[in-house]
């Protein structure tokens, strides 16, 4: 068998087999086929794409290129939710105690932030004191203590992804979407979880910028859980507009605490809900509609909150910090930028607005980047708000004022104003199970 033939036969139409996958895949892991070639054939993957048969083999293949994470030493059902990517997502610091605290356990393995996107990680480590990297055996035992753990994912898993994903990034593939779908649901299933949440964003801040592209790309990674006898749910969201107000890892971690003390933006609580009324059902602990009352009751009654800030304790943080959010550092230096007219915000560029809180040091624009956990935005106008000519539309905060200009004035460019009032899209388009 040789790379160059199925380099051919893809870049022809035509489909390849389980062996030729596995060819790919193993040899370049090993390093028997080099870059180039994996390069052509992304690429001819990227034009000619793969049917669900290949997609399916393909993820398979990529699974099992390392470890596999063992769950079986947690008790009861395990639980995964995984975004697609988006501004201002900090989903998972609200919705993994949620589910929680609601008896159903969430073992969870995050990653860093990229560009726009906003990394898991990254918002936990700028809690004082908490550890995201935890020995395999230390972490099965918190899920089994409190419920939740969040970690940052081994090097051992899934490293065909890692070798991939760096070439589709520098070769423009990566909008693919089997290579998408096989990236996802290849760490997914290694990570070891009964039941998989799927949150797929759409809009100008996510990977997908067209609802059509989404849920194919939903429907394809359900279907891959699915066949690896994954219970499966995928919800499509919007990030046409940020989720929620702030954008940066310190005021994540804040807006996250005041959701979880009932106080949090609609937009963001109203996805959080329903991110986790998906999970409980999918433990079956009651009806959609029940799970979703029940997911309402734990924000209330302050029991999820309750858990995070056991889960803060548990992996080496201060949980005062959770109980007592102003107890925060925050950055040094503050900015605005104001209205130039009067109307209403009609669109929001929110890849723009994530790139602005990466120019402030908030996020990385190279893997390696340093992040100023207290750098970031705070957003006081989002798509649909009446303003005033003057009026606040977003504050930002650097620790280095030679920053503010650039990360200003592509803030200010993020924003259209209309005098015409925006049809506003809901938070949930479609869920798919």
């Amino acid at each position: 068998m040789r790379m160059v033939d199925i380099i051919e036969k893809k870049r022809l139409g035509r489909k390849l087999s389980k062996e030729e996958i596995d060819f790919w895949i193993k040899g370049f892991v090993s390093g028997d086929i080099p870059d180039y070639q994996v390069s052509a054939l992304t690429m001819a993957i990227c034009f000619q794409g793969m049917d669900e048969e290949e997609t399916t083999n393909l993820t398979l293949s990529m699974l099992h290129s390392g470890q596999v994470i063992d769950l079986s030493g947690i008790e009861g059902f395990k639980v995964d939710k995984h975004s697609t990517g988006g501004v201002g997502d900090k989903t998972t610091l609200i919705v993994a105690p949620i589910v929680a605290c609601l008896g159903v356990k969430v073992a969870k393995m995050s990653g860093r932030g990229l560009g726009h996107t906003g990394g898991t990680l990254d918002k936990l480590s700028a809690i004082p004191g908490f550890e995201v990297e935890l020995p395999a055996k230390r972490f099965i035992e918190i899920v089994n203590e409190i419920g939740v753990a969040v970690i940052g994912q081994t090097g051992e898993l899934v490293p065909a992804d890692k070798k991939i994903y760096a070439l589709r990034d520098v070769t423009a593939t990566v909008s693919s979407i089997p290579l998408i779908a096989s990236s996802i649901m290849s760490k997914k299933l290694a990570s070891g979880s009964d039941g998989i949440v799927l949150d797929v964003k759409v809009g100008s801040g996510a990977f997908m910028k067209e609802q059509k592209d989404a849920v194919q790309l939903a429907q394809t990674m359900v279907d891959i859980g699915k066949c690896a006898g994954k219970k499966m749910i995928a919800m499509v969201t919007d990030m046409d507009i940020p989720l929620g107000k702030t954008i940066g890892n310190t005021l994540e971690v804040l807006e996250a605490i005041e959701t979880l003390q009932g106080r949090g933006p609609k937009d963001l609580e109203d996805v959080c809900l329903k991110l986790a009324a998906s999970m409980l059902y999918l433990a079956q602990k009651g009806t959609y509609e029940e799970c979703l009352m029940m997911a309402r009751q734990a924000l209330e009654s302050k029991k999820a909150l309750q858990k995070f800030a056991q889960m803060v304790q548990k992996q080496g943080g201060d949980p005062d910090y959770i109980l007592h959010p102003e107890r925060f550092a925050r950055a040094s230096y503050h900015e605005c930028i104001y209205a130039p007219t009067s109307g209403y915000v009609f669109h929001m560029d929110t890849l723009a607005c994530g790139m602005s809180a990466s120019l402030l040091k908030a996020g990385r624009m190279q893997k390696d980047d340093w992040i100023d956990e207290k750098a970031g935005i705070v957003l006081e106008k989002k798509t649909g708000d009446v303003v005033q000519k003057g009026d606040v539309l977003a504050h930002l905060y650097a620790s280095d004022p030679k920053l503010f200009p650039s990360a200003m004035q592509s803030l200010q460019n993020a924003y259209q104003i209309l005098e015409k009032k925006p049809i506003l899209q809901p938070h949930c388009f479609k869920t798919i199970q």
